[in-house]
């Protein structure tokens, strides 16, 4: 069963996935009408947000965009870093908003890097697991009981279910100022910010499947454990 949902929720994936790449492409034939690029962008955004301490640098590789607020550095990708385009004024954007909510402590954001660590433990366990019972299975089952490994696999499942749904707000949140920015700066135009927005709606959509996808896995290992109390 968990084979099954792990192909469904691969094959939705892969879906969104390449409907997000082909808007991106579609956009990135999209000049804006300020002619500016995706760095000019991120760094306007960062200095009207009083943001100074963010350095803009360039990342190779595509959609590998990312804000890091270990180091302060809005990440973007060469198309995005050098494009004058829709696309590239979606995604720097974005990725500023990031650090804008970095920057004014927005509490989602905290509450999220405050699970990373915790989910990085968490993978460690799950992996450690699926492991041994792939090659070990009689020897981990006849060492714990089965219900004490349905217990740690759904404490991981709960972590990695939490940081998916904190990740939404984040996310949307980060989406709803880069658009309202460029629109109120003039940045894009009407048509352009429409197009803006529909990319980065796509883009959020990997993070909803991705939510569904790890509740749903969750669910299964509850129904599994609860299912062997019976």
């Amino acid at each position: 069963m968990i084979i099954v949902i792990a192909v469904f929720f691969m094959i939705i994936s892969f879906a969104v996935s390449s409907r997000l790449k082909g808007k991106f492409r579609k956009y990135s034939k999209t000049p804006i009408s300020s002619n500016m690029s995706g760095k000019e962008i991120a760094e306007k955004m960062l200095q009207d947000n009083g943001i100074y301490d963010v350095q803009v640098v360039s990342v190779p590789g595509k959609l590998t965009d990312h804000y890091n607020p270990t180091n302060k550095t809005v990440n973007l990708s060469p198309e995005v870093y050098s494009g004058r385009n829709a696309a590239a004024a979606a995604v720097s954007s974005h990725e500023c908003g990031h650090a804008v909510q970095h920057a004014k402590a927005y509490s989602m954001l905290e509450f999220r890097s405050a699970l990373v660590p915790v989910q990085a433990v968490s993978a460690r366990i799950i992996n450690f697991i699926f492991i041994a019972s792939l090659f070990g299975g009689f020897f981990l089952f006849s060492a714990f009981p089965m219900d004490l490994v349905l217990m740690v696999i759904i404490g991981a499942y709960t972590v990695f279910t939490l940081f998916a749904f904190v990740t939404l707000p984040v996310e949307f949140d980060a989406s709803k100022r880069a658009l309202a920015w460029i629109s109120s700066t003039g940045v894009v135009n009407s048509q352009e910010h429409e197009q803006a927005k529909d990319a980065l709606n796509w883009a959020a959509m990997t993070y909803v499947v991705a939510a569904i996808g790890s509740l749903v896995t969750l669910l299964y290992y509850v129904s599994i454990f609860l299912g062997n109390r019976d």
